[in-house]
């Protein structure tokens, strides 16, 4: 799974061909969730104050993100997204 950003100790990654509805995963630590792009729906558990970093980033990055899904479902090359400064 290609990672697509990563920032203050989070990993975000993007599966070639995943199911929908759109999303991407999100590892910290022993903690790995998954959170749709369009309205954010997390599955699985994080604290809280790493979760508020992957909503910050998320509103940021919503567009691109639909960009890399796209191309992720092509199975083509993934581009790297900005991290949260």
């Amino acid at each position: 799974m290609p990672q697509i950003s990563a920032f203050y100790g989070l990993s975000i990654l993007m599966n070639f061909k995943d199911h929908t509805p759109p999303h991407f995963h999100v590892w910290y630590g022993e903690y790995k969730i998954t959170v749709t792009i369009k309205d954010g729906i997390v599955e699985g558990k994080m604290p809280a104050r790493a979760l508020k970093f992957v909503f910050e980033w998320l509103e940021l990055h919503r567009d691109e993100l639909m960009d890399e899904w796209e191309k992720a479902q092509k199975g083509e090359t993934l581009t790297k997204i900005e991290p949260l400064k």
